[in-house]
This record gives structure tokens, C-alpha cells and sequence, in this order.
């Protein structure tokens, strides 16, 4: 096991002006009264760090890297897959991680060119309170193991199998996999809608979305979206899906009533991962490019409007996002730098970067 420590302090300074430090008092008044503010209107330190934890998983390094965000301590992990996925259960119990053995090669891609190894891949359980320490479980899953999430109890998991056009079901209070579930080529982002019913599934390789109905465990319906659709995110209120068209540069937007796409927008180069914020307000778009011309952007599209209102640079190669549950913290993973940037979507900046273990790709936010 790999640890490493980094320093509260750098990551709070982040998000203060380039004049100020957190010893400067005279420094810190006098950029106050330049700017115009009064002391009782300066938000605090407290105010502007996120609470919580942030776990991302660092396939390139077979690791997890956690990340204190009161504190601004982080450690990273070493373990015996590759984890191309990390997400909390919705029960809050557990910590769900998916990948290949580390052994094989995880150089995992989005474009079905990845040569698979004979092992299954692998569903680690972690309690939520204590990710750092030993799994509780291993559960064989499929071929290349993309993402994970849970139903709405936590009581099953599904991970999209994108060597096997599959999704497995797993029971994890049992800890094994109890059914199979067959979606178009090459699945890999999905989520659960908001009422629990269905799972909307990204097929790269086809341009479709696989929607599951979740009860029969059974793909119910196909829909062609475009060309190389990485992930999925549900509006809040499950009106919505929106898709990420890797080789468009666009998102899809799908009504979920009629099951038809009913606009496309403009984001990045390549965009990955997307994620709405809980107060319905945002979709927020990571876009990745290419690891010899990187795109460093999110992209943030209002939810009334269908447009993009706002740009945030993180680091080379956006991939992975998460979201706090007040919707005002945005959390991003930069695959080719091997960091993670908060945003404060309400000041509309980036506030902290922190280090992470070789090729972050998912994250999630852990509300301890």
C-alpha cells in the first residue's frame, strides 16, 4: 500500500487572490479595502471549502487517492484492480469501485480498442465511512468493467461490462452477481432515473442508449443517439437525460416521455462525463480531448436555457465529475495531469486543485 499526504494550507490558498496568504493580515485588509468589501461581507474560509470526502479512482495507477476536504489532506491507495469507476452507494453504506486486475493491461479507453484479459473483472466493497482499508468483498463481475451504481435502497449494484455488451446485477448484501442484463455495443456510463425505474445506458460502439427496466431487469427499449455516447446524466426531475457524443462534440438531450432526442448542444472536444446538479439549475460537461491535444474544459449548460452559460478550465484531459448535494461544488478529474479541481459554481471559479494517483478517471463525493 502507497500513501501520500498533501497540505491543507495549499489547497485553501488556492481560491484566494494571488496577494493574499493565510498569514498576511495587514496584506489581506489591504486588498479588502481596495476592492471595496467590508469586512462583514468577506466570506470565510469555512465558507468557501466544500465538506466531506472525495474519492477518486486512478486506473493508470491502481489506486484510490481520498481526499479530506475540510482539511485539505489526501492520501492515495494502492489495489489489486484497476478502477476505471468509483461511486457511493445510494444507501450510503458502501463504496463501490469497478475495474480490471491490475495485472492486465487497464489502459482503459471509451473506443472498444482495448484488448481484454482472461480475468473477470471485479466489483470492490469498501464501508463508506473507512474507504482506505481492506474490501469487504470482490465480487467477480464481466469483461472490462466501466462504471457502477445502485439502486435507490443500495441494495443491488449494476456495472456496465463493455467486453461482454452486458450489465451485471449484483447483490450486495449477498455479494455476487445474480443476473445478466444484455444492452447494445459497448456499454459504458449509465445511470439510475430519479423514481428508480429505469437505467439509461451509453452504448460507445452502436451510438445508442439502452433504457432497462429496472423490476424486469431487461432492456426495454434502444435509442439512437450519435456517434460514440460515453455517459448519461438524468435532469432532476427525470424529464431529461442528457448523453455525451464523444466523436460530436455535443450532448444529446433526450425527453424521456417520448424517448426521442430532442436537441443536441455544442460543448468541448470530446466530451466524457456529465453530471446535473440537484438543485436542477446545471448539466455540467467534462471534456476530455485527446492525450496529445487536451481539452481542459467544463462545460456548464443551464437547464432552462439548453445553452452553455459558463467555462471552467481544470487540468489537462476533464474526465471524471461529481457534485456536492447542495449543487455548489463541483468536483473534476483531469486524466492526463492527475488531478481533481473543485469549482465553486456559485463564485463561478475554481477554488482548489489537489494531486491524485496516476490517471484519475471517476469520482464521487462522499458526504461524511
Amino acid at each position: 500500500m502507497s500513501i501520500r499526504f498533501s497540505s491543507a494550507a495549499t489547497a485553501r490558498q488556492a481560491f484566494l487572490p494571488s496577494s493574499l496568504t493565510l498569514t498576511g493580515n495587514h496584506r489581506l485588509l489591504g486588498w479588502l479595502m481596495a476592492a471595496g468589501l467590508a469586512l462583514s461581507t468577506m466570506p470565510t474560509l469555512a465558507d468557501a471549502v466544500p465538506a466531506g470526502t472525495v474519492v477518486t479512482a486512478n486506473e493508470r495507477g491502481a489506486s484510490l487517492t481520498h481526499i479530506n476536504l475540510s482539511s485539505g489532506g489526501t492520501s492515495t491507495h494502492a489495489m489489486a484492480i484497476a478502477p476505471h469507476n468509483v461511486q457511493i452507494s445510494d444507501s450510503g453504506r458502501y463504496l463501490m469501485a469497478v475495474g480490471e486486475p491490475a495485472a492486465d493491461d487497464h489502459g482503459h479507453g471509451h473506443d472498444g480498442g482495448h484488448a481484454h484479459g482472461d480475468a473477470p473483472g471485479k466489483l470492490k466493497l469498501y464501508p463508506s465511512h473507512d474507504p482506505s482499508g481492506a474490501p469487504l468483498a470482490s465480487i467477480d463481475v464481466g469483461s472490462h468493467p466501466a462504471h457502477v451504481v445502485s439502486d435507490r435502497e443500495g441494495r443491488f449494484a449494476f456495472v456496465t461490462n463493455a467486453g461482454d455488451n452486458s450489465v451485471s446485477v449484483v447483490d450486495l448484501e449477498a455479494r455476487e452477481s445474480v443476473a445478466t442484463i444484455a444492452t447494445g455495443e459497448y456499454p459504458h456510463g449509465l445511470r439510475l432515473s430519479p423514481d428508480g425505474r429505469e437505467l439509461y445506458v451509453a452504448n460507445v460502439l452502436d451510438g445508442s442508449v439502452s433504457v432497462i427496466d429496472v423490476a424486469a431487469r431487461e432492456e426495454v427499449a434502444r435509442l439512437p443517439v450519435g456517434q460514440a455516447p460515453v455517459q448519461v446524466g438524468f435532469t432532476e426531475d427525470g424529464a431529461r437525460v442528457f448523453v455525451s457524443l464523444r466523436d460530436e462534440n455535443h450532448v444529446a438531450v433526450i425527453d424521456t416521455a417520448s424517448r426521442e432526442v430532442i436537441e443536441r448542444i455544442e460543448v468541448g472536444r470530446l466530451p466524457i462525463q456529465v453530471h446535473a446538479t440537484p438543485d436542477g439549475r446545471y448539466m455540467l460537461v467534462a471534456n476530455e480531448g485527446t492525450e496529445d491535444e487536451p481539452d481542459n474544459r467544463v462545460s456548464v449548460i443551464a437547464l432552462d436555457s439548453l445553452a452553455v452559460v459558463a467555462t471552467h478550465e481544470v487540468g489537462a484531459g476533464a474526465h471524471g465529475v461529481s457534485v456536492d448535494d447542495s449543487g455548489r461544488f463541483a468536483f473534476v478529474t483531469s486524466l492526463y495531469d492527475d488531478s481533481l479541481s473543485v469549482i465553486d459554481l456559485e463564485a463561478g471559479t475554481v477554488i482548489s486543485r489537489y494531486d491524485t494517483g496516476q490517471g484519475p478517471n471517476g469520482v464521487t463525493w462522499v458526504n461524511h
